[in-house]
This record gives structure tokens, C-alpha cells and sequence, in this order.
């Protein structure tokens, strides 16, 4: 009798758990953010629209290199000329790089009307690539601007390379992570449109 008493507290506990399971495991690191930014293209393709061509004239984006400073979900605040920190509550849905990389990709294929894949749709066939380095993606508080600046690098035919340098400041209301991401959003739209007509 006991025993089974022992045992029917054993499974009460393993049932508490199961229905509670924030209060009896730890999954570690910070809690979730109320809300995940996300950057939206401001030109998209619209549902159903078809392309076609051969793999090699296509335009491939690349997912552009980063600084270890944008290797994170988290939005950098330039706080002096020699440091950073990260804006609280603000945390991406994704890497920016990534985000970066998907938005450019769409703008370019509304915009342009060309065969836009990744590099893995593509095969390594393709003779055109957009490439890049996503220097800046965050905020400078001595402006109150969001910044973006993308070193892009242009591979044409297999053989003529272009690299320019894209620059972008938007003001930001206040330094917070609602703010930051809407400017954020607005400034990658701008930019990617300029760097649409450059690929043209």
C-alpha cells in the first residue's frame, strides 16, 4: 500500500510538470521577446507570376559576409567611435545577413523582371551574381540614424566584376526597437531599389 502511494505521488509530479513545463525545465538564455522584426519588401512578385530561362542567365544573390558585430539576431547601437552595444527587446527574426539577402532578392525580381534564384536553385551555373559584404546594419546614436551600408559586388558573363559601395541613413524617432526596426525596414527598401537599377 505504500509503495503505491509513493508511486501515485511520483506520477502526480510528472504530471505537474508535463502541464507546466516552463516552471520544471530550463531551456536557458534569455526569455523570448514579445515580438520578432522582420524586414518586408516594400516591391514583391505578385502570386503567380512565372519566369523561365536557362540556369546560366539567371542573377543569383548571394548571402552577403558580415562583421562578427552582425552575426547576431540583435540590432548594434554605435554608441561611440570605439564601441557598440545591442538595443534591448529588439531581436531579429532572422540573422540580418539573411533577411538582407531574401528582401534584395525579391525587390530585384519585381522590379527588373528577371530570373532571380539562390545559389542553390542556381547549381553553381549561373554567370551573374550579386554578391557583397553587409558592413553596417543597426544604428548610430550620436544621429539618431538607422545605417545601412552593403559593399556590393557584381559578377557579370563570368568576367566583368563592379563593386560599389551602397549607403543609407534614416532618421530614427527614438532609440528603441519598434522604432529602429520600422526605420530599419524603410531604409533596405530604398536601398535595394537603388541596387535593382544598378543590376539592371
Amino acid at each position: 500500500m505504500t509503495n503505491l502511494i509513493h508511486a501515485s505521488k511520483r506520477t502526480l509530479l510528472v504530471l505537474g510538470c508535463s502541464l507546466s513545463l516552463t516552471s520544471c525545465v530550463s531551456f536557458g538564455g534569455a526569455e523570448a521577446p514579445a515580438a520578432l522584426l522582420t524586414l518586408t519588401a516594400g516591391a514583391s512578385v505578385s502570386d503567380g507570376t512565372m519566369r523561365s530561362g536557362e540556369r546560366k542567365d539567371a542573377l543569383v544573390v548571394l548571402l552577403p559576409e558580415t562583421p562578427r558585430k552582425l552575426n547576431t539576431a540583435r540590432i548594434p547601437v554605435q554608441v561611440s567611435d570605439s564601441s557598440i552595444a545591442y538595443l534591448k527587446d529588439a531581436v531579429w527574426a532572422d540573422k540580418p545577413a539573411k533577411l538582407w539577402q531574401e528582401l534584395l532578392a525579391e525587390t530585384i525580381a519585381a522590379r527588373t523582371n528577371r530570373l532571380v534564384l539562390n545559389n542553390v536553385d542556381a547549381g553553381g551555373k549561373e554567370k551573374s551574381q550579386l554578391s557583397g559584404v553587409l558592413i553596417e546594419f543597426g544604428v548610430d546614436a550620436a544621429t539618431s540614424e538607422a545605417v545601412i551600408v552593403y559593399d556590393a559586388v557584381k559578377l557579370r558573363d563570368s568576367k566583368t566584376v563592379e563593386k560599389k559601395r551602397f549607403e543609407i541613413r534614416k532618421p530614427v524617432v527614438s532609440v528603441e526597437a519598434a522604432t529602429a526596426g520600422d526605420a530599419l525596414n524603410d531604409a533596405a527598401n530604398e536601398l535595394a531599389a537603388e541596387i535593382s537599377d544598378w543590376v539592371k
